[in-house]
């Protein structure tokens, strides 16, 4: 059985680390990865009522030869320039000895004011690794040293005095200071689709990110999570997705169609001939036409206003606390996102609490 979410939605929006989210042929959305549109766009999205921004990780962009835009200094910087939205950044355990990590994370955590998280990832693309001379393990040996670099950063989050060795990171009795701003520390997100990667959601993260797909095929991802034996406080859930939102269900439809024709203009064969095979996240739903990363708009949030709305809430009742959400053109689909589409679904969560209360 579904357990039902009670509390209202969060929205949060993936920042343009690669300059866009979706066609780089779109006449209104340059691929622009600088700090600075970054900065603009997360400030806009606060401003409408987003309360989290999450800032993928890559050292080149997988895409092409384009601009990328490094997640931990703008991470920090974002930390000064923005008020309440929570900073998400992403982190490969093959860039970042755990200690190394653990302190920076404490010290953006620190200029927050404890609205600082990390996504782990485990890596997927290759020639990345290549250009940087790093030995990319095969993808199960790849959780394997995930499991044990966020064994150690969960402890040195948490204040604690570390003594570890184990069969890749060996730590000698180490408390990092200043600790963490709250008990507990920073809030660890988490995705994947194989086994080994659900597994460690389980056992180690405090919310698992689902890459956008349909609400059956949620429903039973989540039912299959909650499951599996969990020492911690119950695992929670966010939702990647593409949003395509319009006043009728026919614009909306027309501009998927605009952006398909678009994306298809683009030359993914660099991506295509980089990915690892053994990555399950490129198998879900494969040759369904999306736009996106991550699932997109596989997750069926295209429409209307209110029936974008009326599918979040839906989301929302399976047990989807957060949409992590992809637009495009950005600036102007935040701000429509936010008057639109953001009261209807608290109108909604409002009235679905108003009638649990009566029943």
């Amino acid at each position: 059985m579904t357990q039902h979410s009670d509390t209202a939605p969060r929205f949060g929006v993936w920042a343009p680390v690669y300059g866009t989210w979706g066609a780089r042929t779109h006449p209104d959305d340059p691929p622009d990865a600088s700090y600075a549109r970054t900065r603009d766009v997360i400030l806009r999205a606060e401003q409408a009522g987003f309360g989290s921004v999450l800032l993928a990780e890559h050292i080149v962009n997988p895409s092409a030869e384009f601009d990328v835009l490094e997640t931990w200094t703008a991470a920090a910087a974002l930390a000064e320039a923005t008020e309440s939205i929570e900073l998400i950044a992403a982190v490969k355990p093959l860039l970042f000895h755990p200690a190394v990590l653990a302190k920076l994370a404490l010290g953006i955590d620190q200029i927050s004011g404890g609205r600082f998280a990390i996504n782990l990832v485990s890596a997927w693309f290759r020639p990345e690794m290549g250009h940087l001379g790093i030995e990319m393990p095969p993808h199960d040996e790849r959780y394997e040293l995930s499991a044990e670099w966020l064994q150690v950063v969960r402890a040195l989050l948490r204040g604690e005095t570390v003594d570890h060795s184990g069969k890749r990171f060996a730590i000698d009795d180490l408390q990092l200071r200043p600790g963490p701003t709250s008990i507990g520390g920073p809030t660890v997100y988490f995705g994947g689709e194989s086994e080994p990667a659900r597994q460690l959601a389980a056992n180690s993260a405090d919310v698992f990110f689902i890459n956008g797909r349909p609400l059956d095929e949620t429903v039973a991802l989540i039912e299959d999570l909650r499951r599996r034996p969990r020492l911690a406080d119950p695992l929670r859930f966010g939702l990647a997705a593409f949003v395509i939102a319009r006043p009728d269900e026919d614009a909306a439809q027309a501009e998927f169609e605009r952006l398909l024709a678009l994306s298809a203009l683009d030359d993914k064969s660099r991506l295509r001939a980089g990915t690892d095979p053994a990555v399950a996240m490129m198998r879900v739903n494969a040759g369904v036409p999306r736009v996106g990363t991550n699932g997109g708009t596989l997750a069926g949030l295209v429409g209307s206003y209110d029936q974008v709305a009326e599918r979040i809430a839906a989301f929302s009742a399976a047990g989807i606390e957060l949409f992590m959400l992809q637009f495009q053109p950005l600036e102007t689909e935040v701000e429509r996102f936010g008057a639109e589409v953001i009261p209807r679904v608290r109108a909604l969560t409002l009235t679905a609490a108003a009638a649990a209360a009566a029943a």
